[in-house]
């Protein structure tokens, strides 16, 4: 007999319907799993039939066909299980056929009958919806993480036994248990702007970044506050529109372990170690591809700090991201395209030993050795670049964080209102060509640019940079062209800092 019960997989961050077709036949008793299994679906006999006789219900002593449809999307992890024990009983007649039929099956089996959760539900779920699936069965882990796909209808059991009893029609439906409270920003460390004293031109510039998006690089010794300023970049971020924070809650759903309960609240503030690896920083990797830290990042920061100490060819790997939003990763079975729009902000010394010049004591090949591991495309990527020597005793500290939170708030509305039927949301993504349209400068704006453009210091990506900073710069200001001291400030915050 041959029964159909439908599914999905993870292809990088995306969700792929699976039809799980299992047929049964006579002949010497086997099981055989087609259409592109990895290792973990390969393994899915042993789990599957331990949990079935576990449940007191009988393994099939025949020829057991597998078949996971299309055959020729790669399948990975375990989150096939459930479908395939259902696929079984239907095909020997334990339940009805109409039973599974239009409805999406999810979730990893434990040899005990356990139905545990399995990574990227909102992903999969939503993926099903798209293509007509309504109701879904779940791990009870993963039922308020499906939920949040607004209409679907979400059912979910503890074990293989009481999902039987529930689909023949012998039990109720159990209630999901109440998702665990939040537990993120209990033991964080209390961060404000208000803590930082001094260094008034790298608060500007902190502060035009979380207004515009616009990557930062901060350079100075050890110990003048770069590290501390960057990490209080979260206070000032502007809160997550309702589209991002779904886009942000996808993310997690597939690359953390424990399933998203509700909507991300709060912007993502990724600070990988200055040892992580290409794959580490831009996703891929052996086996199935994985997002990396900028992807892990979508829609808030990607903060590295210790620059120079990361490996030169896993810094040039987020050029290009850096650019588009997005990582493109190509392999022999597929194509995968990760999100990565993030905001940059780096910290980095100006030598190996970091000491000012008086007291610096590299030699110059070391000096030349160590500004090579940053090209000068890469420095060209970063808006605003800031040289930073560190407070004196006698600075007093800034404003807080919800004074300068407010003002970011109301230039990011300014942006928004602007970008209103169109696909940006920040003055750092508006097109060449439509800079006219998004940033029209006034005449000394144009003279002032211009003049910048004549110092020969600024790169054609550099003026653009520019010109989208003074944009941001004038929208703090609440003026609704770019001037001339708009620019000037924008061409000051870009510093030489190679």
């Amino acid at each position: 007999m041959l029964a159909t019960v439908v599914s999905a997989t993870l292809l990088g961050v995306d969700g792929h319907r699976v039809d799980v077709e299992v047929h049964i036949s006579g002949g010497l008793p086997g099981y055989t799993v087609v259409g592109l299994p990895d290792a973990a679906g390969r393994e899915s006999r042993e789990r599957v039939r331990a949990a079935l006789l576990s449940s007191g219900m009988t393994w099939p002593l025949k020829r057991t066909t597998v078949n996971l449809s299309p055959a020729t999307v790669r399948k990975t992890g375990a989150g096939l299980e459930l479908a395939i024990a259902l696929g079984l009983l239907v095909s020997e007649s334990e339940l009805p056929e109409d039973c599974v039929t239009g409805v999406g099956v999810l979730g990893e089996l434990g040899l005990d009958g356990t139905i545990r959760p399995v990574p990227g539900v909102l992903v999969l779920a939503d993926a099903l919806f798209r293509v007509g699936i309504e109701t879904i069965i779940v791990p009870p882990a993963n039922a308020h993480e499906a939920a949040l796909v607004a209409g679907l209808t979400v059912r979910s059991a503890p074990d293989l036994a009481t999902l039987r009893a529930c689909l023949k029609g012998e039990e109720p439906w159990p209630d999901p248990d109440p998702p665990p409270a939040r537990t993120d920003d209990q033991d964080a460390e209390p961060m404000d702007l208000a803590e930082v004293r001094g260094l008034v031109t790298a608060r500007l510039a902190l502060e035009i970044a979380a207004a515009g998006g616009h990557h930062l690089l901060l350079t100075g010794p050890p110990g003048c506050g770069k590290t501390m300023l960057a990490r209080r970049l979260q206070t000032i971020l502007p809160p997550l529109d309702p589209d991002e924070a779904l886009e942000a809650t996808r993310v997690s759903s597939v690359c953390d372990g424990e399933p998203p309960h509700e909507l991300a609240s709060a912007r993502p503030f990724r600070a990988p170690h200055h040892t992580s690896t290409t794959p580490a920083l831009v996703g891929g990797g052996a086996g199935r591809p994985r997002p990396g830290e900028i992807s892990r990042a979508h829609r808030g920061v990607l903060f590295l700090d210790e620059l120079g100490e990361f490996p030169p060819i896993a810094l040039n790997a987020l050029r290009q991201p850096l650019e588009e939003g997005v990582v493109r990763i190509a392999r022999q079975g597929a194509s995968l395209v990760f999100p990565a729009s993030v905001l940059l902000v780096a910290c980095t010394n100006p030598c190996p030993c970091g000491r000012i010049a008086a007291d610096c004591r590299c030699s110059e090949a070391q000096k030349a050795r160590y500004a090579r591991r940053l090209s000068a495309p890469l420095l060209d990527r970063f808006d605003l670049r800031q040289r930073i020597s560190g407070p004196t005793a006698h600075d007093r500290p800034g404003e807080d964080s919800a004074t300068v939170a407010a003002r970011v708030a109301d230039a990011v509305a300014r942006q928004r209102h602007r970008f209103q039927g169109s696909p940006w949301r920040w003055n750092r993504e508006i097109p060449a060509g439509l800079m006219e349209h998004y940033a029209a400068m006034s005449s000394d704006g144009l003279d002032a640019w211009m003049l910048a453009m004549e110092d020969g210091m600024l790169t054609g990506r550099g003026a653009g940079r520019v010109r989208r900073v003074a944009r941001t710069v004038a929208d703090l200001a609440g003026a609704p062209v770019v001037d001339g001291e708009h620019i000037v400030l924008a061409a000051s915050l870009r510093q030489d800092v190679s």
